[in-house]
């Protein structure tokens, strides 16, 4: 079955930064859009970045001109590059990616969830 690892996360002080990967394995056809996602205790998942196939890029307001989401193709992988992190970025970040597997189905499919703590 399709399955998502996250790695990369971690302790790091205000200004640091931390580089995230998500990669898929398994059954997998062809991938779509890849995204990161965020849950801070307390408040409600959110976008971060997302990817297209194509390569168009959105990000949140709040990381925009310090996060860059890139992917690479051959690896079926997303990186989210975070740099000037803020105590505000304290959060789970999820990958998540639209995947069709090799039956033809696509579903979206999430990582475990990776923690991000950014505190000196």
């Amino acid at each position: 079955q399709v399955q998502l690892v996250e790695s990369g996360g971690g302790l790091v002080q205000p200004g640091g930064s931390l580089r995230l990967s998500c990669a898929a394995s398994g059954p997998i056809a062809s991938i779509y859009t890849m995204g990161w996602y965020r849950q801070a205790p307390g408040k409600q998942r959110e976008l971060v970045a997302r990817i297209t196939s194509g390569g168009m890029t959105n990000y949140a307001d709040s990381v925009k001109g310090r996060f860059t989401i890139s992917r690479d193709n051959a690896k079926n992988t997303v990186y989210l590059q975070m740099n000037s992190l803020k105590p505000e970025d304290t959060a789970i970040y999820y990958c998540k990616m639209f995947i069709r597997n090799v039956d033809y189905v696509s579903y979206d499919y999430w990582g475990q969830g990776t923690q991000v703590t950014v505190s000196s």
